[in-house]
């Protein structure tokens, strides 16, 4: 910390008692100087040839010559004290906490050049200037001491220079810092001791870009927010690195920020700052991650911020809704309803398909322009993953309806996806954990999976599910054979010669996605099948694999057993349809295949499932 020493003679400055200040001196005092409540016992001669005010005091006939009173004195009684034994002759030392009481009160009393030559107000401007507006953290120490000597600090225009030097300084290229500065977020391997040698010699300590995003925490939000307004207009730091102030300063007051709840404080003053923060964060959307954003969001939900600030913040996370966790959007409900705020995530899922739809057709206009771009959708693939591992977190809700569920996933459903078994996970424990829901509810959430995007493991777990339709276990048995088929066969995915209502199911005619066919009954989707069938289609399915396997392993050791395959092949698809069939013949038994059922066509045949619902073995859940 810079300072000044001012003055050569003893400090003879004594108290009596708290109210009560006097020099001890053999001339006895003449003046008495009333600070606010406390007394100073002086003599004129030292303090009116420095101060033009208290010249006019004593010389006017409406006051006492020999007892003034000056409560407004900005600083109080410390500052005069310092003015009055500058004018003694005393050592007085100045640094960057008594300066600008010191100064200001020096203005106050009026203690110019004109008045003697070498007066105090020159001497502090001097050591401002040369000292304090030059050293970063005497700049930031002296700023906050203006805001209790506030106005006279701001008509000094000292607020304003220290101001102007933190935010030259924090604008400057990094490789010209040479001051210290607080930085303990995260060291860097220099600063670690860590850092490599070149030929003996130690490299030049880095200084990282937002060195001076610690210690302008320690200013008040008045004053932080005014600084980080001047260092943004400056227009030499960039977006990430003001976002990582505006995050930092956060952590620092707003008690609880990192964890997503405000444990305590007062509210509006919360409010305010979280608001404030809000107004610095800068355009540019690469400002800040977006796990920064869901918490200033959270918190703006808690604090019940104005409308525009949470809209604000919706749209900058819901832009970037990619990089977020899981985690980051278990976002508390206020309302009690539900465990989670799902209509607030579902919001920020809308804005993000929204922006991205915007950023798909500005691409598809430059790709017109430049033929060779090529559109990324690696966005969408990671918020779809997003969207169902958050499906299957908030599927434990049991006070969650099918709305919400279904609504959010509805808007990722055209998202490309490598596997459906993370959505196939979340309405498992949405079934699991909903078990009186209606038919037409069942329906809805199961048509959301394509069957044929699921994992071996997940088929192996979907076909043992007690709680999918027999429409969806169905499915799973089909494109599960229709793969064993295709890996058996050199060549080819032809359908094999099933029945009409089984070849529905087939990627050919129904696209191979439950919510592909819209003419079944609720009670099709309602129907479970029974153990033994599920236990001969599983049986059978087992044998179709073997004897793909037996072929394939046959083929890699000779080429001369392609009637051995062809006939395997034959026999898997004469098994697959001696295991529909059989399973269409007990409906058929029981009355159950409706006019519908008899047709060829693709849009019509479809399986139609037993409307009673048997008890099963007890299956796990694949949550």
């Amino acid at each position: 910390m810079k300072f000044m020493k001012l003055g050569s003679k003893p400090d003879s400055f004594q108290t009596d008692g708290d109210n009560v200040r006097y020099v001890a001196t053999e001339l006895a005092s003449d003046i008495v100087v009333n600070v606010g409540d406390v007394k100073f016992y002086l003599h004129k001669f030292p303090l009116l040839s420095k101060s033009l005010r208290l010249q006019k005091l004593v010389s006017n006939p409406d006051e006492d010559n020999d007892e003034v009173h000056i409560h407004d004195i900005p600083g109080g009684p410390i500052a005069f004290e310092i003015c009055a034994k500058f004018c003694y002759g005393m050592v007085v030392t100045l640094n960057a906490y008594n300066v600008v009481a010191a100064r200001c009160a020096a203005e106050y009393l009026e203690m110019y050049e004109t008045v003697e030559k070498g007066n105090l107000i020159y001497k502090i401007e001097v050591f401002l200037n040369s000292s304090i507006f030059r050293s970063w953290k005497d700049s930031i120490i002296v700023l906050q001491t203006t805001k209790p000597l506030l106005p006279w600090s701001e008509e000094l225009k000292i607020v304003s220079h220290c101001m102007e030097s933190i935010a030259t300084k924090a604008s400057m290229d990094p490789s010209k810092v040479e001051w210290s500065y607080t930085y303990n977020r995260k060291k860097l391997p220099s600063e670690n001791g860590n850092d490599s040698h070149w030929n003996g010699v130690r490299k030049q300590l880095m200084v990282p870009k937002d060195w001076w995003v610690e210690d302008l925490c320690e200013l008040q939000l008045d004053l932080y927010n005014r600084v980080l307004s001047t260092i943004t207009t400056n227009g030499n730091v960039s977006g990430v690195v003001v976002g990582e102030a505006l995050s930092a300063y956060a952590s620092r007051r707003l008690p609880g920020f990192n964890k997503g709840v405000i444990q305590n404080g007062d509210i509006a003053k919360n409010r305010l700052v979280l608001e404030t923060i809000v107004g610095l964060l800068p355009k540019d959307m690469g400002s800040g991650s977006c796990s920064f954003s869901l918490k200033l969001l959270k918190l703006a939900i808690q604090l019940e911020c104005e409308v525009s600030v949470r809209s604000e913040l919706m749209r900058r996370t819901g832009q970037r809704l990619e990089e977020a966790t899981v985690a980051d959007l278990l976002i508390s409900s206020s309302t009690g309803e539900t465990t989670y705020d799902v209509e607030t995530v579902q919001k920020l899922v809308e804005v993000f398909v929204a922006h991205e739809h915007q950023s798909l057709m500005e691409e598809e206009l430059q790709e017109i322009k430049s033929p060779k771009m090529v559109l990324n959708s690696s966005s969408k693939i990671k918020v779809a993953k997003l969207v169902d591992s958050y499906l299957a977190e908030i599927s434990r809700d049991p006070n969650l309806p099918v709305l919400n569920f279904v609504g959010i996933a509805d808007l990722v459903s055209s998202f490309p996806r490598q596997s459906h078994d993370g959505l196939y996970r979340a309405i498992d424990m949405y079934l699991k954990e909903h078990p009186g829901i209606s038919k037409s509810e069942r329906k809805r959430i199961c048509r959301l999976m394509d069957c044929k995007k699921l994992s071996a493991e997940a088929c192996m777990h979907a076909v043992q599910n007690e709680r999918l339709p027999l429409r969806v276990v169905v499915q799973v048995l089909f494109f599960e054979q229709m793969r064993a088929s295709t890996t058996s066969s050199s060549g080819g995915t032809n359908t094999p010669d099933l029945p009409g209502s089984i070849r529905a199911l087939h990627p050919g005619c129904s696209h191979g996605s439950s919510r592909s066919t819209t003419t079944n009954t609720e009670e099709e989707w309602d129907a479970v099948a029974t153990a033994e069938d599920i236990k001969v289609l599983k049986g059978e399915l087992a044998a179709l694999k073997l004897s793909g396997g037996s072929s394939q392993s046959s083929d890699r050791n000779s080429n001369n057993n392609a009637d051995k395959v062809a006939a395997n092949k034959m026999k898997g698809f004469l098994m697959s349809k001696k295991i529909f069939s059989k399973l269409w013949s007990n409906k058929e038994k029981n009355g159950e295949i409706t006019s519908s059922d008899t047709s060829e066509s693709p849009a019509s045949t479809v399986v139609e499932e037993t409307k009673s619902t048997p008890s099963r073995s007890r299956r796990h859940s694949v949550s």
